[in-house]
């Protein structure tokens, strides 16, 4: 099986922590030089500094904060190499009731999520096209097969980058680009960590609690790490991945009860 990405250079947003970090590892671990791109440039310093380079690669960072369109585009305007590798991941809208929701929270998360999405890929698109070698992944959510409690803006938002995701799929499948969602489950980042928190405050139980109610619902037993999630990433950015192209992964442990 061809793993190998040497050669390639991979774009990760949202790589300071988390998901996004796990992917930038499993990237270069793999031979791709990444750029590191969020909006704090000491953190990205900081995970720059992690990435293996066994491979001779160049690592480097992008700072873009992606609650503002004009600056993220902006950011990768500036990138001075073509770039095969797209990793979208940014992280999901505060949690509530969807009926709770005000207007500017989904004009918000759609820029965040959609907005930025499509820039990023229309600025590294013919660089892809070019190469004959493209991979698109965004990180979603299992909400894309089955709707979330309590996270009503993400759920609305998460199903459109889906949608827009398919849609690119199809038509830049014939340029040797592939366009795949990763959604994963419950896992032990910090964003899980403040959801649980916030419903535990809200409902007057312990954080551990809700913790174990939340495992209770996972046939593995337990909580992914991020560098789970991360592998399936790899797996879908590399040559062997070619002919997969279109789909929704969940990385969940098995939780979602969906097709």
């Amino acid at each position: 099986m061809n793993l190998s990405l040497d050669g390639k250079r991979a774009l990760v947003c949202g790589s300071t922590q988390g998901i996004g970090k796990a992917c930038a590892i499993e990237l270069a671990q793999l031979g791709a030089s990444v750029t590191l791109m969020a909006r704090n440039a000491d953190q990205l310093r900081a995970v720059l500094a992690e990435l293996p380079t066994r491979s001779g690669q160049h690592h480097d960072i992008a700072v873009a904060d992606f609650s503002n369109p004009a600056n993220v585009a902006a950011a990768v305007a500036k990138l001075t190499q073509p770039h095969h590798i797209l990793i979208n991941n940014t992280g999901g809208p505060k949690g509530g009731p969807i009926v709770d929701a005000k207007p500017e929270e989904f004009l918000a998360a759609f820029q965040m999520h959609v907005i930025c999405n499509q820039l990023l890929v229309q600025a590294l698109a013919p660089g892809m096209k070019s190469a004959r070698f493209g991979r698109i992944i965004n990180i979603i959510s299992t909400s894309v097969k089955a709707p979330l409690e309590n996270l009503g803006v993400s759920n609305t938002i998460r199903a459109a980058v889906a949608n827009w995701a398919k849609t690119l799929a199809s038509e830049l499948g014939p340029f040797g680009i592939t366009v795949n969602n990763v959604l994963p489950g419950f896992t032990d980042t910090q964003r899980l960590a403040s959801l649980f928190a916030t419903k535990a405050e809200k409902t007057g139980k312990s954080v551990d609690e809700v913790t174990k109610a939340a495992i209770a619902t996972i046939p593995a037993g337990r909580l992914g790490d991020a560098h789970e999630i991360a592998a399936a990433v790899a797996f879908l950015a590399s040559p062997a991945a070619a002919y997969v192209n279109g789909i929704n992964l969940p990385v969940d442990g098995g939780r979602t009860q969906s097709l």
